[in-house]
């Protein structure tokens, strides 16, 4: 009688190890949250599921979709998102305002004012009578999330030429989709227009260009993917190969022998005609690094705009706050 209390006190703790294991196997769940169709990774990556070789495997992916990032520091902070696509906007406010001082800059989503490609452009309506900027004293300008990324880059360019929010000018908000209507509906008299908002007819025939970003800003490195380090140090395996299938994806999408396929997935998504789409993921497009791989210079002068802006008090050592060794490594196993 002892020894069969003992087998079966043995093949409980077996069974017990089993469960561990399985528990312990089941995918990491990776939220990944995006903004603008196209523009952003997470609206399109799920469309080529055939080449994320690890998905289900060791990890799981939902792609969550935002208005504009600074909503995203509230979600990461909350453990709502694994993977925020942050502005460098948001990622200052979310490090000196909100107190995430584990998030990690772990990869380039995409950059604007690289020359040669495009930058993002600010419109007003051709009958408005706005020619300079500083004719937009008394205006009412349009935003699509205060201290997101075309929001600094309104206010840096309208600082620049004496203009300060809310004595000199109005900020709403508003959905980037919706900004050509705002614009000619004559709700603001200055809007943002990012791809692929930036190519509707209506807003090129009514409106034109007052400036855009790289005037504001320089080279800016737009938007960066973020992880929070106590998530990365639980899940490095998991993220890595997450990193390798993101890289193998937008490696795919990249490459010009693929545009006409990543056209037909984009008229998938936006129910346009893939014709409309011979712009994307060329110079006419944003720069993305192939490597995903961040100008952390260009972060850096970025992030210091932030803070002379009055968005952040501290100055905040932009290289302390990145750790580039998961892409690095997943670049590796694509060699």
């Amino acid at each position: 009688m002892r020894f069969l209390k003992l087998a079966l006190a043995g093949v409980c703790a077996l069974g017990l190890i089993g469960v561990g294991s399985a528990r312990s196997a089941e995918p990491v769940k990776i939220r990944m949250s995006w903004v603008a169709p196209l523009a952003n990774w997470g609206s399109i990556v799920l469309f080529k599921k055939d080449l994320m070789t690890h998905l289900g495997k060791s990890y799981s992916f939902e792609s969550v979709h935002f208005n504009g990032t600074p909503p995203m520091i509230t979600a990461i902070a909350n453990n709502e998102l694994e993977v925020a696509s942050l502005a460098y906007s948001s990622l200052a406010i979310a490090i000196d305002n909100a107190g995430l001082t584990d998030l990690r800059v772990i990869a380039d989503e995409f950059q604007d004012g690289v020359p040669g490609y495009f930058s993002e452009q600010y419109y007003v309506r051709k009958d408005s009578g706005i020619d300079k900027v500083e004719q937009l004293k008394g205006k009412v300008v349009a935003s699509n999330a205060g201290g997101s990324a075309v929001d600094v880059a309104i206010r840096a360019m309208l600082k620049k030429h004496g203009l300060e929010d809310k004595r000199d000018y109005t900020t709403i908000e508003a959905p980037l989709p919706t900004m050509p209507a705002v614009l000619l509906e004559k709700k603001a008299d200055l809007v943002p227009a990012v791809l692929p908002f930036a190519l509707n007819p209506k807003l090129k025939a009514g409106g034109k260009v007052l400036f855009t970003q790289d005037q504001a800003l320089g080279k800016t490195e737009m938007i960066v993917f973020t992880a929070r380090k106590s998530f990365i140090d639980a899940h490095r395996a998991a993220m890595v190969d997450f990193m390798e299938d993101l890289l193998r994806v937008v490696q795919w999408y990249i490459d010009p022998k693929n545009h006409d396929a990543a056209a037909e997935i984009a008229s998938k998504l936006t129910k346009a005609p893939a014709s409309r789409f011979g712009w994307l993921f060329t110079k006419q497009d944003n720069y993305r690094d192939p490597n995903m791989l961040p100008d952390l210079e260009a972060l850096q002068h970025n992030v210091d705009t932030v803070r002379d802006l009055g968005f952040v008090k501290k100055k905040i050592d932009i290289k302390k706050y990145a750790d580039l060794s998961l892409v690095k490594e997943a670049a590796k196993r694509l060699k």
